[in-house]
C-alpha cells in the first residue's frame, strides 16, 4: 500500500465515521453529525454515525455511496460508487416500533456492484454478490447472485433482444 493511497477519498470517509460512531454512541449526536457531514462534504460519501461498519470495508470510487443509520456491514464488504444501503421510506418507517431496524444487513464478503439499491430491513448473506444496477428489497441467501435486467437492443426493422449475458458467468459483480 502506497502513501498515495492515504488520500483516497474513501479513506477518508471511514476514518471519520469511525470517529464519528464512537461519539454517536456516547451520546455525542451533534458532533457526531457534525463530522459526518463534513466528511460527505469532502468526500461524497454519505455513512450515518449510527451505521455500524465491520472490518475492512473497501469503498471503492466513493461517489454517492449512502448508508443509513441502522445499517450493519460485516467485514470484507466491497462497495463501488452509488451504492445505497436505506431506508423504504417515511411512511413505512413511521409504523415500525421505536428502535426497530429500518436499514439492511449487509453479511461478510459481500460485493456490492455499482449503483446497487439495498432497501430497508432486508438480511444480504454473507459472500453474496449484488450486481450493478439490481434492486434489492427482500433478503438475499448467502452466496447468491443479484443482477439488474440485461440490456435490451432495439435495431429499426428487427425484434427487440436481450444482449448476451456473460456477467452471469465471469464478472463478480457485473461492475466492469
Amino acid at each position: 500500500m502506497g502513501a498515495e493511497s492515504v488520500l483516497h477519498p474513501a479513506l477518508t470517509a471511514l476514518w471519520a465515521h469511525r470517529i464519528a460512531h464512537r461519539l454517536h454512541g456516547r451520546g455525542l449526536r451533534i458532533p457526531a453529525r457534525l463530522l459526518a457531514r463534513w466528511a460527505r462534504r469532502v468526500t461524497a460519501v454519505e455513512i450515518h454515525p449510527g451505521a455500524v461498519l465491520g472490518r475492512r470495508v473497501f469503498i471503492d470510487h466513493g461517489a454517492g455511496v449512502v448508508i443509513g443509520e441502522t445499517a450493519v456491514v460485516g467485514d470484507d464488504v466491497t462497495m463501488y460508487h452509488q451504492v445505497t444501503l436505506g431506508a423504504v421510506g417515511w411512511w413505512s418507517d413511521n409504523e415500525r416500533p421505536e428502535g426497530d431496524r429500518r436499514h439492511p444487513v449487509v453479511g461478510s464478503g459481500v460485493v456490492l456492484g455499482a449503483n446497487a439499491t439495498v432497501l430497508g430491513p432486508v438480511t444480504v448473506g454473507d459472500r453474496a454478490v449484488i450486481g450493478a444496477q439490481a434492486l434489492v428489497n427482500k433478503d438475499v441467501p448467502r452466496g447468491a447472485r443479484v443482477l439488474a435486467p440485461t440490456a435490451v437492443i432495439k435495431e429499426p426493422g428487427r425484434r427487440p433482444e436481450l444482449m448476451e449475458d456473460v456477467f452471469t458467468v465471469i464478472a463478480s459483480a457485473g461492475s466492469w
